[in-house]
């Protein structure tokens, strides 16, 4: 009953936080939850909670404010205390709208699916996540912040900018992963006075350097001390420590690692340096192209952690998958970029209450589908039908306002604007060339 309890809690803040239209909206959601596949958004009105009419859902998405810092406040708040450290996980991911030539704001993106020509370019909308990832194994992502990259950012300055949002409401310091994209100088200077460790992935073929010397009491004093190229070994210098263990999944690894290392343009904020390399029994290289991970912070876990942490990092890639799957994420055409916000700001809400109710819920599975102990997001959804009806909806029934007048005869259509697809690009700092004579 204490779960429960807290669940209904949690559904009457959250109805109170999405401000205009919060009763279909939040009817809209429980639609979500329970409608397995959907063709289109309009599909999501025959579900038996959505009490509404099909137009009532294009308007809630265009009516409703949901208040993105006091929802975010709200999921912090269901985390609980506990001796690990929190571990946060950050990535974008890409909503393709290539057709919609009418959409404001659409950028060239990266979409491993297939985009222009078999490229891995499409255009559409980048959205970058912080989730929280709270289990040490399996696919569960809670994010605590969910915003697009507007034509005028980048995905490290919306990254920067969640961590700034979320770590200061944290109960302790946290640990965040975060991907190739990530390590580079740009990222750790503006990260470097958030109360956060960071876990971030190298590339392989990346220069660092070592620290300087010490200052030889003529010129200059040194920035950088010699190259250390991850792709050259003869550049590397003898291991702080290495360590050599075998994992239940990943086999038989080996684990080194350097201190004070710093790429070119971070000279002052020094990172810890771990290579992991996957061996076979004989000791050699199992995988060609190892494994390169940077630690930058206060407090640094042992080797083995670091590695276990970054692991774990991949739940925020199934949480993509889920949401674009399971619920409906990237189904609806919308016409504006205002409404996708309001639509994505739903997907973290919807997985907040997956997540609360899945030690209520008792497992509900196909019949091609196999019995499972830990229950995944997917299955909780699947099973939640009867959670819901006991709690009952915060949502109020609605009320009959007769037929719409519909549009005048009289009244000319217009033909909408269609808005060019916008190119980001990097600044390019241009010195003053002399003139010639």
């Amino acid at each position: 009953m204490e779960l429960l309890s807290k669940l209904k809690t949690f559904r009457q803040e959250a109805y109170s936080l999405l401000g205009r239209a919060e009763d279909a909206t939040f009817e809209l959601m429980d639609a979500v939850m329970l409608t397995r596949k959907a063709d289109s958004l309009a599909d999501l009105s025959l579900c038996p909670v959505f009490r509404r009419k099909w137009s009532s859902i294009y308007e809630c998405l265009q009516d409703t404010r949901p208040q993105r810092n006091k929802l975010m406040k709200l999921y912090i708040r269901q985390i609980k205390t506990q001796e690990q450290r929190i571990l946060l996980a950050s990535d974008h991911t890409t909503w393709s709208r290539p057709s919609a030539r009418t959409l404001k704001e659409r950028t060239y993106e990266h979409y491993a699916q297939g985009g222009f020509g078999g490229r891995p370019i499409t255009v559409g909308y980048g959205y970058s996540t912080l989730a929280f990832i709270p289990e040490v194994q399996g696919s569960w992502a809670l994010p605590l912040r969910h915003d697009r990259i507007t034509s005028w950012e980048n995905p490290i300055d919306i990254a920067v900018w969640q961590l700034k949002q979320v770590c200061p409401h944290l109960p302790i310091r946290a640990i965040s992963c975060l991907d190739i994209e990530y390590g580079c100088a740009p990222f750790i200077i503006k990260t470097a006075d958030i109360k956060v460790d960071k876990i971030i992935r190298l590339r392989s073929n990346l220069c660092l350097w070592t620290a300087p010397p010490p200052y030889c009491g003529r010129g200059r004093r040194r920035i950088h001390g010699h190259k250390f190229k991850l792709l050259e070994e003869s550049t590397w210098s003898e291991a702080a420590q290495t360590i050599e263990l075998e994992d239940i999944k990943l086999g038989r690894l080996k684990i080194r690692l350097w201190h004070n290392l710093h790429l070119r343009k971070s000279p002052l904020h020094p990172m810890s340096v771990l290579l992991v390399e996957r061996l076979n029994e004989d000791g050699s290289k199992r995988i060609t192209k190892p494994m390169w991970l940077a630690f930058t912070g206060e407090s640094m876990p042992p080797c083995t952690e670091i590695l276990q942490f970054y692991l774990r990092r991949f739940g925020v890639d199934h949480w993509y998958r889920f949401a674009k799957q399971r619920l409906h994420w990237t189904l609806p055409k919308l016409s504006t970029p205002e409404q996708s916000d309001r639509w994505s700001d739903l997907m973290p809400l919807i997985t907040w209450q997956l997540w609360l109710a899945r030690d209520i819920v008792k497992d509900n599975p196909l019949p091609w589908q196999k019995i499972v102990q830990k229950l995944t997001p997917g299955r909780v959804a699947q099973s939640i039908g009867g959670i819901l009806a006991a709690i009952h909806t915060p949502a109020t029934s609605p009320k009959p306002r007769g037929k719409s007048p519909g549009w005048k005869p009289e009244q000319t259509r217009k033909r909408r604007i269609r808005y060019p697809v916008v190119k980001k690009r990097t600044k390019k700092h241009t010195r003053n060339k002399p003139k010639p004579t």
